[in-house]
């Protein structure tokens, strides 16, 4: 069984900083690309960050030069680094990551269970 298991979500005010991590447990062979999505109250799901096991990276227009993700393979751990919050970031922040099970023939979509991160005076 693969899990992913994320944390450092809260509130900070605008202008500050955040953390999130995501560690992926289990049975796990091997890991492809990795990412962060978020969705606010009323809105869809998109798209924050990805990284490949290359390590290349790709950002929303909305947090380039804000979030930084960031990966370390041997730990199966992504980060997103969250600088000049805006109260417009605020929202549940999940990460996904496409695994390899050991026993599996085939790669999967995981995701974990969210985070809320707001941002507010």
């Amino acid at each position: 069984q693969v899990q992913l298991v994320e944390s450092g979500g809260g509130l900070v005010q605008p202008g500050g900083s955040l953390r999130l991590s995501c560690a992926a447990s289990g049975s796990i062979f091997s890991i492809n690309a990795m990412g962060w999505y978020r969705q606010a109250p009323g809105k869809q799901r998109e798209l924050v960050a990805t990284t490949t096991s290359a390590s290349s990276t790709n950002y929303a227009d909305s947090v380039k030069g804000r979030f930084t993700i960031s990966r370390d393979n041997a730990k199966n751990t992504v980060y997103l680094q969250m600088n000049s919050l805006k109260p417009e970031d605020t929202a549940v922040y999940y990460c996904n990551a496409d695994i390899k099970a050991r026993a599996s023939y085939n790669i999967y979509r995981y995701w974990g269970q969210g985070t809320q991160v707001t941002v507010s005076s």
